[in-house]
């Protein structure tokens, strides 16, 4: 064996720590400080010290984790692709407002500050018809109401009507116990009979006592007294026959009947009632419901024209309309005009009658009557929404065919909702300016659409695009 000492080199680049390389030729040292061997005096046997393991890989706590910054990479590429998606969803709104901004900023077709041609909505003057109409506040008022009472006391057996239905004249609304009135009616019978029977008698002694006089068996006084005594059984027999009618008459009130034809109220007493004839109360109200008139008033100025038709033989067609004037409920004709003029209010009443068989009329109800004087016919209408006023005129917004506008003074005549007659300043088939009138100015350029008609096509839309085409970095109008 070799008992020579090794070198401190070799020691050196044998030194490990727990089995784990601390240096080497290279000069690297490892993290843990190096545990070095000592020299052992010559002669003593040298342990064998193990050989020198393979480097291990370095602790995970110096080496950042890749999963980490794996997970920051991710979110980063999704961060971007949620831009894009949002910004690609989002750019069609943004390009619409950002058009509709450059449209209301600018004024004609691209005038001052640069902006676009303006939309706004027209309508088309047409050729029609329109009346000439007195519109008056009115009630509608039946023309006839019945309080239904009872003529005859006693109790009231039947009540054989439903409230609210339509009852014809001559129906049995309610029945009253008649059994005493029968009773009545029989009395009544009993005494004529017995008082025609005394009358018989009384005629017959008569003729008995005229053919006495003549041989003058008996003195005339006993016939004058004889003829007297027929006279007052004649007398007796016409009573009994007035009693005997009227128990007959009392025996029918017991069964009422409707007077005439109409709706019934509601019901003011129930069967087993005693009702009288002086009851302030009546049992049930009718009222007729077709025809139904209506009640309403004109100024005194209206008045001569309306004299004026009806003495000329005309019948002047009236509208009924509700409270809100949107719906129409009937339409009638007039009837009359009252004999007095109202000095409180300077108006005059006017009745006209409606047909009513739907029940549209309901009575009192508060309506609108519209009377139609007169109707022009073949005259230019226009929309009222289009019809601008100031203090000092009244026009409207013409569009011409090269689509530019200009202010049009007009004459209004007669107005029907919300439709005018215009009597100068247009024609029919003229587009006028309905909606968007504030961003107008003489003779700028509009993009007018007319509902239920195809919209224009713009004439210069395909010009900017060429010009587009044909370059890139050229500004509006295709200048560079």
């Amino acid at each position: 064996m070799d008992d020579t000492p090794p070198r401190t080199s070799d020691v050196e680049s044998s030194r490990v720590v727990n089995g784990n390389r601390t240096g080497g030729v290279d000069g690297t040292v490892d993290s843990h400080p190096p545990v070095e061997t000592p020299l052992l005096p010559a002669g003593t046997p040298q342990k064998q010290l193990p050989p020198p393991s393979a480097p291990q890989p370095e602790s995970p706590r110096n080496v950042p984790p890749p999963r980490r910054r794996s997970r920051w990479l991710w979110l980063i590429v999704l961060g971007v692709l949620a831009i894009g998606v949002a910004a690609y969803l989002l750019w069609p709104k943004i390009h619409k407002s950002a058009a509709s901004t450059s449209a209301k900023s600018g004024k004609g077709g691209g005038g001052r500050g640069g902006g676009g041609t303006p939309n706004v909505v027209a309508t088309r003057a047409r050729r029609g018809n329109i009346g000439v109409y007195f519109t008056g506040l009115g009630a509608v008022t039946p023309l006839n109401t019945v309080t239904v009472k009872s003529r005859v006391d006693g109790e009231l057996m039947a009540v054989n009507y439903h409230e609210g239905e339509i009852i014809h004249k001559g129906d049995v609304l309610v029945e009253i116990d008649p059994h005493p009135y029968q009773a009545a009616v029989m009395q009544a019978e009993g005494a004529l009979m017995r008082d025609e029977a005394t009358l018989e008698n009384a005629k017959i002694d008569l003729v008995r006592y005229q053919t006495l006089v003549k041989t003058k068996s008996i003195p005339e006084q006993q016939l004058a007294t004889q003829q007297a005594t027929v006279k007052q059984d004649e007398g007796i027999v016409k009573s009994d026959q007035g009693s005997l009618e009227t128990a007959r008459v009392n025996l029918a009130y017991t069964k009422i009947t409707s007077p005439l034809t109409g709706r019934a109220g509601l019901r003011l007493v129930d069967s087993g009632n005693i009702v009288h004839a002086s009851d302030a109360n009546g049992l049930v109200v009718i009222t007729q419901v077709d025809p139904m008139s209506v009640l309403f008033t004109v100024s005194e100025d209206q008045l001569p024209q309306v004299v004026q038709k009806t003495q000329a033989g005309q019948k002047l067609p009236v509208d009924a309309y509700d409270r809100e004037m949107k719906t129409k409920l009937a339409t009638g004709t007039l009837a009359t005009i009252d004999n007095e003029i109202d000095p409180t209010t300077g108006t005059v009443k006017l009745r006209a009658i409606f047909d009513n068989p739907k029940g549209a009329l309901f009575p009192d109800q508060f309506v609108n009557a519209r009377l139609l004087i007169e109707e022009h016919r073949g005259v230019t209408l226009l929309s009222n929404a289009a019809i601008q006023r100031t203090t000092n005129s009244i026009f409207v917004y013409l569009v011409k065919p090269d689509s530019t506008v200009t202010m049009r003074t007009v004459t209004i005549g007669a107005t029907d909702g919300d439709v005018s007659e215009i009597k100068s300043g247009l024609n029919p088939g003229d587009v006028v300016v309905t909606s968007g009138a504030d961003k107008l100015e003489e003779g700028g350029k509009v993009h007018a659409e007319i509902p239920g008609e195809p919209a224009p096509q713009p004439q210069s839309s395909a010009q900017p695009a060429k010009n587009g085409a044909k370059g890139q970095g050229k500004g509006r109008g295709g200048k560079p």
